[in-house]
């Protein structure tokens, strides 16, 4: 039997009034997002319901989280089955569960042979929740390379790091952040870090030195302003981490997984980091894992037993809803989706751009596109869109972040294009 919008039990969790939601999380949550007055009930594929029976296309996919679509029925399936038969707990990390260890073999195995100059002996992963708990264990594995490997005092490893980075926001990774809001107040902040503009390389080879251990590095900015390095960028990042030693570390988080039309951004370019940061959409934005996957002889070298933990770590019910994803994703070719349909979109927006007095550039690869603003406020027409049932968001303040699911179809291709000509064309 089919949902009716116009009857408010059927729709979500509850059926208070928005106006109690917005009261109730300002009374009792924590203020520390901007959100837009709009309370989101219900969730399916690429769109998002209200109460009211409004149908809001899904243009952000929670920062890449959810890039199979939301409650796909596969990934669904899966979990629910997983619920049913017992087999979805968390469990202490003192035994084994098969579905964990199948999973990191999938991932393992995905992820193309990383750091090939250690050796072509496979990958290892090592499994958290959010992505910035991977960020911090890649952070680890660099800083143990650099006292194991290189001789580096302990304490003394330096990473370098670039401008307008996001990692996440714990209080090792807002200390190399270069936006004040995150980490003002929030001292004594953690040394070790040196930065760079990104895009740079001349800027990078000047600050590696003797205590450098590694180069951490987005292959596209998302939160920094939608931006793609120069060609050759990554290469010669490669060849800097090669020359001198170091661990190249890529994270992935919001450009991997097929988002920029390739399965990992790195691949545009044919660039093999040491290791490698994924996260939100490896479990289809069902629940929290991420991952840091490194080649087999770092991971040995700087993890034993004791040296790292995390008890809901890949526990059974992500691994189950990570393996549904991977399936999924080759199953539905998300990847050959994400590339063409993203070079139609793109397409259409910069014929768009084209005849608006707004836009000042568009960039992007696949469905990871940003629409950079003249007037420097983005959010002004994330908040039109959302009027009008669409929702984006901005991007370093200045830019439109695009960024949907990559199951979308033709119409809504249509729908994105038409509606951002609504608030961009005068």
């Amino acid at each position: 039997m089919a949902i009716s919008f116009k009857d408010k039990t059927k729709i979500g969790y509850s059926t208070i009034p928005d106006k109690e939601v917005f009261d109730i999380d300002d009374i009792y949550g924590a203020k520390h997002y901007r959100r837009l007055k709009t309370v989101v009930r219900k969730t399916q594929g690429a769109w998002l319901y209200t109460q009211d029976g409004r149908k809001i296309l899904d243009c952000l996919a929670a920062y890449s989280a959810a890039n199979a679509g939301h409650h796909h029925p596969k990934i669904v399936a899966a979990m629910i089955k997983a619920l049913q038969e017992n087999y979805a707990s968390v469990i202490s990390n003192v035994v084994y569960t098969d579905v964990l260890a199948l999973f990191l073999k999938r991932v393992a195995t995905l992820v193309p042979q990383l750091g090939p100059r250690f050796g072509n002996n496979g990958n290892k992963v090592l499994p958290k929740n959010g992505g910035v708990e991977s960020v911090e264990t890649a952070i680890k594995l660099a800083r143990y390379f650099g006292w194991k490997e290189k001789g580096i005092p302990d304490g003394k490893q330096e990473i370098i790091v670039y401008e307008n980075n996001f990692h996440g926001r714990m209080i090792t990774i807002i200390s190399f952040s270069t936006n004040p809001k995150y980490k003002e107040g929030f001292g004594p902040l953690t040394p070790g870090f040196k930065i760079a503009r990104y895009g740079n390389l001349d800027d990078t080879e000047k600050l590696i030195n003797q205590n450098t251990c590694a180069i951490l590095v987005e292959p596209m900015q998302g939160e920094g302003g939608m931006y793609q390095p120069p060609k050759g960028f990554l290469k010669g990042l490669r060849e800097l981490a090669d020359k001198h030693n170091l661990l190249l570390l890529f994270d992935e988080i919001q450009v991997g997984m097929g988002r920029t039309g390739k399965t990992f951004c790195f691949q545009h370019e044919n660039v093999v980091p040491d290791a490698v940061i994924l996260g939100k959409a490896i479990a289809g934005g069902m629940v929290p894992v991420s991952v840091m996957v490194a080649n087999r002889s770092l991971m040995d070298m700087a993890f034993s037993a004791g040296s790292d933990g995390s008890t809901f770590g890949g526990y059974p019910l992500a691994a189950v809803a990570g393996l549904a994803a991977l399936d999924l994703m080759e199953e539905e070719k998300l990847v050959e989706r994400s590339a063409a349909t993203g070079k139609i979109l793109k397409k259409k927006i910069m014929d768009i751009a084209a005849r608006s007095s707004h836009v000042k550039e568009v960039r992007g690869e696949g469905l990871f596109i940003g629409v950079e603003v003249k007037n420097g406020d983005a959010m002004v027409f994330c908040e039109k869109l959302l009027k009008i049932d669409m929702l984006c968001n901005d991007s370093h303040h200045h830019t439109i972040r695009i960024s949907p699911p990559l199951i979308i179809n033709d119409d809504e291709v249509e729908y994105i294009a038409e509606h951002l000509e609504k608030v961009l064309v005068d």
